[in-house]
């Protein structure tokens, strides 16, 4: 595919940068700040879409400038033969990045895998280092798992290997020390997350949100003086480093949204794309794909759409007093549209 066009912006001027490529909606744990229910209805495995057909879509998308992609669930890692997939996103030209989200429960036996495949950048997330927090927070017993997980991600050659935990007042805002420690011991760069009120599932409630500027203080309680960054790029976290070195990042989407400087969209596993993570409709994508639409008419649709968005749905329900969870299907939860 090819487009000689400009870049493809939308009605803020944001550009189609970056895609979050949803393989699955099946996870393998019930983590309560994202599907804490006992059971889901999955999507039918005829809707996903087929490796040729993901492939296909993200050439599309970074023909039209999009040129950051990153796997997400779901639990990715639960989408058999992961690594070939990788290895077709890796041929796309004018792919800059690619990544993976996982909670690392199936990472020991897939990193080495996943690397020789070509990926570049992996994250895991991880919210705590205590076994019974962990099944508390997600109802498995999986966290030996995921801790050698992380370990096998550390020597299998990524370029690079982060963590994400999102905090939450009351549960794990007191490991915030311990995870820098635990990060920089497996030569990982960790982001703090401020929990989010997504998702049809969400037990959310303002006062256990642990804001940028109370995590900070708390690491520089612990740790010593931190320093800014000056590069942040179009990622969401901001940088810091501390005084020996260390890096990590803050992710303020609660009490600093950055929808103004937001190039991101999500595209399910069963093909219905979001421009925003708070988005209660899609784009149907998979239909085109199955009736027959040619790349032209494909990215036709994909530009046209994008043009049209004007989406700040954090900025938008920052001044809200009373916050509800989206509502409707099942595409409105977390595990189906790719956090």
């Amino acid at each position: 595919m090819q487009d000689n066009q400009p870049p493809s912006l939308d009605t803020l001027g944001r550009p189609l940068g970056s895609l979050r490529l949803s393989v699955t909606d099946r996870c393998n744990l019930r983590c309560s700040y994202c599907m804490p229910a006992d059971s889901y209805t999955w999507l039918p495995r005829e809707d996903l879409l087929r490796f040729e057909e993901l492939r296909r879509l993200c050439g599309a998308f970074v023909s039209l400038g999009c040129d950051r992609i990153r796997l997400t669930g779901g639990e990715p890692l639960l989408r058999r033969d992961l690594p070939e997939l990788v290895r077709l996103l890796r041929a796309l030209p004018g792919l800059k990045d690619l990544a993976l989200t996982t909670n690392g429960l199936l990472l020991e036996g897939l990193a080495r895998q996943l690397a020789e495949a070509g990926l570049p950048r992996i994250t895991v997330s991880l919210d705590t280092l205590q076994p019974a927090r962990f099944m508390s927070i997600s109802k498995r017993d999986g966290l030996p798992q995921v801790l050698r997980g992380i370990a096998a991600a550390s020597e299998a050659g990524f370029e690079s290997l982060k963590l994400d935990s999102v905090i939450m007042r009351g549960v794990n805002d007191d490991e915030i020390p311990a995870l820098i420690d635990f990060a920089r011991s497996m030569r990982a760069e960790i982001r703090f997350i401020e929990y989010m009120d997504v998702g049809g599932a969400s037990q959310w409630s303002a006062e256990r949100v642990v804001p940028a500027a109370e995590i900070l203080k708390i690491i520089e309680k612990s740790h010593g003086p931190a320093q800014r960054e000056t590069t942040q790029g179009r990622a969401p976290a901001t940088p810091w480093r501390l005084g020996d070195g260390t890096p990590f990042g803050i992710i303020a989407s609660m009490s600093a949204p950055f929808c103004d400087a937001c190039d991101r969209s999500r595209v399910t596993a069963d093909g219905q794309w979001f421009h925003c993570l708070y988005a209660e409709r899609g784009t149907d994508l998979r239909g085109l794909l199955r009736a027959g639409a040619t790349d032209a008419e494909l990215m036709s649709s994909i530009r046209s759409a994008w043009a049209g968005r004007d989406d700040r749905g954090a900025m938008q329900r920052l001044g809200l007093s009373v916050r509800t969870a989206i509502s409707g299907d099942a595409h409105n939860e977390m595990h189906v549209r790719g956090g």
